[in-house]
């Protein structure tokens, strides 16, 4: 039997080609990700351990942010320090070439010892005056050494320096993300207005590194974590761990679909070729061949499936880890990467996963096989098997469809967060299963509904073809099920995508309804600034948001006002509860944060006390929803404020295009309004929504090309069917043609019925897809404003029937080419 199957494996080298790939797809997939992550893994542990090795003890603060320069003191005089010097950081907001300060945050202004600055053009800083560049900014601001750069100090002044280098920031996250300008230690205090230190490296002057951390400890107290340069590193390594798992898991879940789609392929394969060999293990049977034998048999030719699969996926995924590796690489994205390899746990997980899904998905059709009776060797043709639907079947689904529509209803009720949206995937997961049970069932009445136009356009190739997709209920709905998945999940993240994009919308023109916001990067607007936009013609409406600190209820919080007039205008609050019209003196209005944090709720009294001022009780008359509203978190009347607070700041203003302005002249203006306040940047509702739709796009993108593997080998899955059906269908064939029917004809006939079949399963992942969608949107927030991307969805089906006729075109070709006689003459 071991070499009857091997012989009848190999004799049909591309039946195994179709039947492995499908496997061979989805283990490369989760292969490629297990080489991609080690491999930056890899990196990052060597970057660290080569920055560790530049210092052999470092002092971190404990629980403050800064270690106060005492400590400085302390390091240097304990016996054994060679050498001591401080990390200093700070925010030192760059000035780019077009006179405002670059980015959305504060670019870093640090002090990092000459010995850990790795520069890579010109050299560090020695004197005061000099300064250098992390590459990334200097790449992207267009700068050099040799140029003259210009910061904003931590009093607002504009300081320059002259550009003598640029560094690589290596693995220091927040540099690589917020871009750094490198000072010497005088210079960076100065700029930064840093009170402490955010570490002391150590380089000892003999003894070894744990016995100088043990001293060093002794001599600054317990505030301080102090450890040596190994231990620094093995810590950010596994921070850095803890972020590669992520992208680890969530990379892992598409592996997963890809490889449950890749287990129904494989299941419906061997399901064709154990109806097709009937014959084969009946004439077994009857020469003495067991149950147990043919059994074994089907299960030995999924084990070399799925060991060949699983050696060709481990050798596809180091190929997809390399060519990702090298993308990083090549976009320079920062990250460090180590070689390119399959580790042992890869080459484990890799082999294991794809045996143990093909050897699963072949274990019901070996059962069948064993019901063979030895008689049916004698029958000349294979008896296509009918399909009942059984109680049982029913049972079950209903089942399933009740549980899954009770979950979701309750996760829809629930209140909107994570909780919610992790109910709504469980739900979606049960409705899906009662699908994946009555698939032959619905399958049937969907084939004659994707069919009808069809089977009239096509006449009598498109009436046999849409008979044909019929006529195997379970065949046709094992087959389209893998495509199913993938259009189910591409239709929900289109739906949830399209809705979140109109909900933002909506947010924007209820909260901020306005057509210009002002801000500035130090958090602070000038006073200055503010009278020139108001003495600009070409706008109206400008508003100020002024903010104070002050103790509410005891506690440190920036308290805050705008203009009573705007207030319904201007700005639309949108509260959780209570309201706030009428808003006036002896009044208060909280955001829902503040609210929970402190335990206040509309009708509570709230003490404000301005620094150094006298206490001013207030009454909250409204909680605000913080997440979507442009007032301060503690809002109080504008006449209260003024005449409470003297020491006020403006953390923005609001502005529109006077009637009649054109949305270029006003933005000129504010331009020219605002040009000399460098940290001050002007934003509008149309940029917002860019950024947010370009954002929304590249999830949507890679998401998309992740689901795509899912889509690429449904449709192998598809071409296998036809493949093994258009086998199986030799004679029937071959007798349509002596009757007549062309071979133009017969390839429209298998290319019609794969259209059906594409239709089918894409109508029914679209209406999964846009129930789903919508449940999931609701767990997003109270006011979803539900969108159907009807386009998207449209271009969905189209592609799915396209990409089914594709699929067919193979097994079309090589029906048409088959000999009547010898097809009507082979039993």
């Amino acid at each position: 039997m071991f070499k009857t199957t091997l012989a009848g494996l190999f004799a049909h080298k591309l039946r195994l080609l179709l039947t492995s790939l499908a496997i061979t797809l989805g283990v490369g997939f989760i292969a490629g990700t297990f080489v991609l992550t080690d491999t930056i893994d890899a990196g990052f542990n060597r970057a660290f351990a080569a920055d560790a090795a530049k210092v052999d003890v470092v002092v971190l603060p404990r629980d403050a942010d800064q270690l106060p320069r005492e400590t400085l003191d302390k390091v240097r005089a304990v016996p054994g320090v060679r050498d001591a010097q401080p990390v200093i950081s700070g925010d030192a907001p760059l000035i780019g070439k077009d006179g405002k300060t670059v980015g959305d945050v504060p670019t870093s202004g640090v002090s990092i010892p000459a010995n850990r600055l790795n520069v890579t053009t010109g050299r560090a800083p020695a004197a005061d005056g000099q300064a250098v560049l992390d590459k990334n900014t200097a790449k992207a601001q267009g700068f050099e050494p040799g140029d003259t750069i210009s910061v904003l100090g931590h009093d607002n002044d504009r300081h320059d320096f002259h550009l003598v280098g640029v560094f690589d920031p290596g693995v220091d996250q927040t540099i690589a993300y917020r871009g750094a300008v490198g000072f010497t230690s005088a210079d960076a205090l100065r700029i930064t207005g840093a009170k402490g230190f955010r570490e002391i490296d150590v380089v000892t002057a003999g003894p070894s590194p744990e016995s100088l951390r043990t001293t060093v400890e002794e001599a600054v107290g317990t505030g301080t974590i102090v450890q040596t340069g190994q231990e620094r590193a093995r810590d950010l390594a596994e921070r850095n761990g803890a972020d590669t798992a992520f992208l680890k898991m969530g990379l892992l879940l598409f592996g997963v679909i890809a490889l449950l789609v890749a287990g129904l392929v494989i299941y419906n394969t061997f399901n064709i070729l154990v109806a097709q060999r009937t014959r084969e293990m009946a004439l077994l049977r009857c020469i003495g061949a067991t149950r147990r034998q043919v059994f074994g048999s089907i299960v030995l030719e999924s084990v070399v499936v799925g060991l060949l699969s699983s050696v060709l996926g481990l050798l596809a995924g180091l190929g997809l880890g390399a060519a990702a590796v090298a993308l990083l690489r090549g976009v320079d994205a920062g990250i460090p990467t180590g070689t390119v390899g399959l580790t042992p746990q890869t080459i484990a997980v890799g082999l294991v996963t794809g045996l143990a899904v093909t050897v699963a998905a072949a274990l019901l059709p070996a059962r069948h096989a064993t019901r063979v009776a030895p008689i049916a060797a004698l029958r000349t043709q294979v008896e296509e098997q009918t399909f009942r639907t059984g109680v049982a079947r029913v049972v079950f689904a209903g089942l399933f469809a009740l549980a899954g529509i009770a979950v979701t209803a309750a996760a829809v009720s629930l209140k909107p967060g994570e909780a919610g949206l992790m109910m709504a995937m469980g739900g979606g997961v049960l409705v899906f299963f009662a699908v994946l049970i009555l698939g032959p069932v619905i399958v049937k009445p969907l084939s004659g509904l994707a069919g009808w136009l069809p089977a009239r356009l096509f006449g009598v190739p498109g009436r046999l073809a849409v008979t044909n997709a019929r006529r195997n209920p379970k065949r046709a709905a094992t087959t389209t099920i893998a495509l199913t998945i993938g259009v189910t999940l591409m239709t929900s993240m289109s739906v949830m995508t399209a809705t979140v994009r109109a909900t933002v919308s909506a947010e924007l023109d209820r909260q901020f309804p306005v057509d210009y916001l002002v801000s500035a990067q130090t958090g602070e607007v000038p006073r200055a600034a503010v009278d020139a936009l108001r003495a600009r013609p070409e706008l109206t409406g400008v508003t100020e948001i002024q903010e104070a600190e002050a103790t509410v209820n005891g506690q440190k919080r920036q308290v805050g006002t705008v203009t009573r007039s705007a207030i319904g205008t201007t700005v639309k609050p949108e509260t959780s509860s209570g309201s706030m019209d009428g808003f006036g003196p002896g009044e208060v209005a909280v955001g829902d944060s503040i609210a929970k944090d402190l335990g206040l709720k509309v009708g509570d009294m709230v003490t404000v006390r301005p620094g150094g001022g006298d206490d001013i009780r207030l009454k909250v008359i409204a909680v605000v929803k913080s997440d979507v509203s442009m007032l301060p978190m503690v809002t109080i009347p504008e006449e209260t404020f003024n005449r409470s607070f003297t020491k006020v700041f403006n953390r923005a203003i609001m502005a529109n295009a006077a009637e009649g302005v054109s949305a270029d002249r006003a933005r000129k203006a504010l331009d020219d309004a605002t040009r000399p306040y460098p940290a001050v940047q002007v934003g509008s509702t149309t940029e917002i929504r860019s950024q947010f739709d370009d954002a929304m796009n590249m999830v949507l993108l890679v998401v998309t090309g992740l689901l795509g593997l899912a889509i690429v080998i449904s449709l192998l899955g598809i071409a296998n069917t036809l493949s093994l059906s258009v086998h199986e269908r030799t004679r029937e064939s071959a007798l349509l043609r002596a009757l007549g029917l062309t071979r133009p004809q017969l390839r429209r006939m298998i290319a019609t019925e794969a259209l059906v079949l594409g239709l089918v399963g894409a109508l029914v992942g679209v209406v999964l897809g846009i129930v789903f969608g919508w449940a999931a949107t609701q767990t997003f927030s109270n006011n979803v404003s539900f969108q159907l991307p009807v386009a998207e969805i449209l271009i969905f089906i189209a592609a799915s029937g396209l990409a089914g006729v594709i699929a067919a075109l193979l097994p079309a070709r090589r029906a048409a080419r088959a000999s009547i006689v010898g097809s009507l003459a082979a039993t």
